[in-house]
C-alpha cells in the first residue's frame, strides 16, 4: 500500500487532491480529511519541502481541532510548493492559480498557514468567493495581526498552570519559531506575568535568562532582523532553543521539531504547541514520562481556526476573542482533567475526545 495511506482510517480521507499546472508554474496538493460536522477549513501552507503525508497529518490535525472546539466544520489543508520569499507578484500569480484549480472544491475552505497570510486569502477570495483570514478591508478577522492562535495558548497555559507545577506569573517562556504565532504568544503570557528568556527563527536563536525586551525584539523583527542580531543578547544556533533552560517551551514552527532524539533535552515543564503537529508521537509519550505536561496543538493553538470560522459566519473580532477564550480554555480543562482521571497522556484523551466528537456528528449524516 502506498505509503500517503499509512494513516488512513474509517475518519478519512475524504479526498486526496494532486494539482500540476506547467504554465504557471504550480504544484500543491489538497487534502480533504472529513467534512462531518460541515465544510472543512484548512490553511494553505506555502513551502519548498512540503509533502502528502505532511498534508496530510495537518489536515487530520484540522479534523480534530474544528471537533474539540466544536466548530461546524470539518478538518483539510493545502500544501504549495514554493519559496515563501518569493517577489510578491510571483506569489500573487500562485495563490490565484491555486484558488482557480480548487474552485469547484467546495467542501474546502482556504485560510492562511506559513508562506501566506492576509492578502493571499484577499487574492483567493477574488478567484473563488471563498477564504477566511481575510483583511479588515473585506471584512475579515486579521488572524496574525489579533494574534489569535497566541492568545489561544495563553488561555491554554493559564488552565494547564492548574494541571502542573509551572506558574505563569513569573515562569521562563523559550518560543521556538518567533512569528506571528510565537509574537503573539509571548505577548499575551508577557501580560500573564511571564517572561520571555529565548526565541528562535529560522536563522538563529537569541537568549537572556534575565528575560529579553519583548517589545524591543518584535520591533527588530518588524524592521527585517533576524533573532540572533538582536543586540544585548547571547546569540546561538537556532537548534539550541531546545536546551534553553526555561519553564514553558512554544513550539512555533514546523512540524516535528521535537522528537525522540532531543526531548530528553528539554528542561522545560509546560509545552504549549504553537505549531502544528511540532511533537512526535515518540516524543510525547517520552515527555509524559518525564512528567513533562504537554497540550496537544489541535487543543492549545486553536484560536486561528475559530477565529477563523467566526469570521466565516459574520461575526465580529470581539465575538472572536470571546469564543477562543471560552473554547480553548474550556477544552484544555477537559482534557487534563480526563487525562488525570484516567491516569493518560494528555494527547491520548486529548484524541479521545476530538474522535467522539467527530463520530458523533458522522452519525448524523447519511453517509457517515
Amino acid at each position: 500500500m502506498d505509503d500517503m495511506f499509512r494513516f488512513t482510517d474509517d475518519l478519512g480521507p475524504a479526498k486526496i487532491i494532486h494539482i500540476h499546472q506547467a504554465a504557471v508554474p504550480l504544484r500543491a496538493i489538497l487534502v480533504v480529511d472529513n467534512v462531518a460536522a460541515g465544510p472543512s477549513i484548512g490553511g494553505a501552507r506555502l513551502a519548498p519541502d512540503v509533502s502528502v503525508d505532511e498534508c496530510f497529518r495537518l489536515a487530520r490535525a484540522m479534523t480534530l481541532k474544528n471537533a474539540a472546539a466544536g466548530l461546524p466544520h470539518g478538518g483539510g489543508k493545502s500544501v504549495i510548493f514554493g519559496d515563501p520569499a518569493m517577489p510578491a507578484a510571483d506569489k500573487e500569480r500562485l495563490i490565484r492559480a491555486f484558488a482557480q484549480a480548487i474552485r469547484d472544491i467546495r467542501d474546502y475552505i482556504i485560510g492562511p498557514d506559513m508562506g501566506t497570510d492576509e492578502r493571499s486569502m484577499a487574492w483567493a477570495k477574488d478567484e473563488i468567493g471563498r477564504a477566511v483570514g481575510l483583511p479588515r478591508e473585506l471584512g475579515g478577522i486579521p488572524l496574525d495581526e489579533i494574534g489569535a492562535t497566541g492568545f489561544g495558548l495563553a488561555a491554554a497555559g493559564g488552565v494547564a498552570q492548574e494541571f502542573c507545577d509551572v506558574r505563569l506569573d513569573g515562569a521562563r517562556v523559550a518560543v521556538q519559531g518567533f512569528g506571528a504565532v510565537g509574537q503573539h504568544a509571548a505577548r499575551y503570557l508577557a501580560e500573564k506575568g511571564a517572561v520571555l528568556v529565548a526565541a528562535s527563527d529560522s536563522q538563529g536563536m537569541v537568549s537572556d535568562p534575565a528575560g529579553l525586551d519583548l517589545a524591543a525584539l518584535r520591533a527588530h523583527k518588524a524592521a527585517g532582523g533576524h533573532v540572533a542580531d538582536f543586540p544585548g543578547a547571547t546569540a546561538g544556533d537556532r537548534d539550541a532553543i531546545i536546551d534553553v533552560d526555561c519553564d514553558i517551551l512554544i513550539p512555533a514552527a514546523r512540524p516535528d521539531v521535537i522528537d525522540a532524539g532531543n526531548a530528553g533535552r528539554l528542561k522545560a515543564r509546560l509545552i504549549l504547541q504553537g505549531a502544528n503537529i511540532p511533537v512526535t508521537a515518540e516524543a510525547e509519550a517520552l515527555l509524559h514520562a518525564r512528567g513533562v505536561l504537554s497540550i496537544p496543538d489541535f487543543i492549545a493553538n486553536a484560536g486561528g481556526v475559530i477565529c477563523a470560522a467566526v469570521e466565516y459566519a459574520g461575526g465580529s473580532q470581539s465575538t472572536a476573542l470571546a469564543a477562543i477564550e471560552e473554547k480553548v480554555a474550556h477544552n484544555t480543562w477537559a482534557v487534563l482533567d480526563r487525562a488525570a482521571a484516567n491516569g493518560t497522556a494528555s494527547r491520548e484523551a486529548a484524541l479521545a475526545m476530538a474522535v467522539e466528537r467527530v463520530r458523533a456528528a458522522s452519525a448524523l449524516r447519511r453517509f457517515g
